[in-house]
Parts: C-alpha cells; structure tokens; sequence
C-alpha cells in the first residue's frame, strides 16, 4: 500500500526540462528571517518531488526503490524516471546502480525532508485554520509547497504551535530535519485480542478517507481486533461499541500504537 500522494502533475514530471532553468542545486543553507536554516537546496519542483517521492515510498515500508516504483507512482514512463534520476545523481542527490535500487544522498535526504515539511505543514494549515478536509488537502499541499517561503512556514509552523504530525498522522519533521515517526505497524497485522490507538491513516485514496471519516475512525481512535478472516481478506474491529468488518486494504491504510 503506497503511503503519501507526494508527488507533482504528470506533465512536470514528464518534462523534466519544465524547470531545466533551476536544475543546479546549491546545498548548504541559508538563514531565515526568523533565525532558522533552510534544508532545501535550490532545485527545480520536479526534482525536489522525485527526492520527495523516493523519501516516502520508503519512510513506512522496507520496499527498495526502483525506477519501475517510481514510474508507478508518479505516472511516467520509465525512461522517463530513469533520465531524473540520472540528473539527480549527477547532482550528488541519489545514488543509483545499474539495475539496482535508489537511494538518497545525505543531501538528497536533506532536501526531500524539507519538502516533507513543507508539505505536511501545509496540509495541517488547510485543515486546522482553513476548515479543508483531510481528503482534500494533498493536491493543495502539492501545489503550495513549492511557492512559500521558509519565512511563512516559520510563521505557520509557529502559529499552529510546532505540530509533530500531519492530519493523517505521518511525522512533521523538525527544521532540523529529524522525522518524530511513532512505534505503529499495520492494522493488518495486528491478531485478534489485540488493541490499539490510530497514529497515522495513508492519505493515498481520498475516497478512502471519507469512508473512514464515515464510519468515526480517526487519529487517535482506540480499535481492538475482534476476529482475523485471512481466507476472506476482512479484519472484525471493535470501534466503541459496535464492531466493524474492513476489508484489507483499508486494514493496511491504518497504522496502530500499541
């Protein structure tokens, strides 16, 4: 199951030379207005979305990163990607084998956490203070993210009172760029007797979301297994006092703390 929806329109990572311009990156950081140091290095949107795509298919689940994932994900051809990803690693942000997996550099990683945060500030700005709901703010996010300055999401951050998690839960991480993620596994792999507390629900299907918001599960909902179907693919939850079948992919969207 595919976590976060983090990436750019199909047609700026299809074209790679929308934002050939600002291809060059620049690591080292630069004070704020506010006294805090900006992670990002200067990059193109739809390099810092491919940083921002390969941080997430990784930050819950142990899949290695390929460029057959990517593709996937982000829409494109594989030679598409596979052209990226050979920018990126000329620029010192990935480190990509012939045939193997991608991985960030400590920069590439330090660039594709700042976006994170950008990211997830925003949504949590939408939701709190704008009234969106938690189905509605990726896209949002997704445009938001690359226009702000690190000025306003100071102030942002700061006015929400330094938030530690997004509204479906995943970590905000610091300025610093230390990622707070909690203990949780997968609903789905809870067995029956077991409980839990909900720290974080995959925001990759809106639809999903609403259905989750239809039936009161929420962050922080407290849900025990009642009965594991495994040869049915459906999970019994007891929410409150009354009890709900989930079929397993909506078991493998919610992740518990024990």
């Amino acid at each position: 199951m595919p976590g976060k929806r983090d990436i750019a329109t199909r047609r700026e990572l299809a074209d790679p030379s929308a934002s050939q311009q600002t291809d060059a990156t620049e690591t080292s950081g630069t004070a704020t207005a506010t006294g805090e140091t900006t992670l990002a290095p200067v990059l193109s949107s739809v390099a810092q979305d491919y940083l921002k795509v390969i941080w997430t298919a990784q930050e819950w689940s142990q899949e290695k990163v390929s460029t057959k994932l990517l593709a996937e994900r982000i829409g494109v051809s594989a030679s598409t990607v596979s052209e990226a990803v050979r920018k990126l690693a000329d620029q010192g942000l990935v480190e990509h084998a012939r045939y193997g997996s991608i991985t960030l550099t400590e920069d590439g990683r330090r660039a594709a956490v700042a976006m994170v945060r950008r990211h997830r500030l925003i949504e949590t700005f939408l939701v709190n203070e704008l009234g969106y709901g938690w189905d509605e703010v990726h896209d949002e996010a997704e445009v938001l993210e690359h226009a702000v300055s690190e000025t306003l999401m100071a102030r942002i951050d700061a006015k929400l009172g330094h938030p530690d998690r997004d509204p479906h839960g995943d970590p905000i991480p610091s300025v610093d760029g230390a990622v707070p993620t909690p203990p949780a596994r997968q609903l789905s792999d809870f067995q029956a007797g077991e409980t839990g507390r909900v720290a974080r629900i995959s925001d990759f299907d809106p639809a999903m979301l609403r259905y989750f918001d239809s039936v009161g599960i929420a962050l922080d909902t407290p849900i025990s297994v009642v009965e594991r179907r495994d040869f049915a693919g459906t999970i019994a939850i007891r929410l409150g006092d009354r009890t709900l079948d989930l079929g397993s992919p909506a078991a493998e969207a919610i992740w518990l703390t024990s």
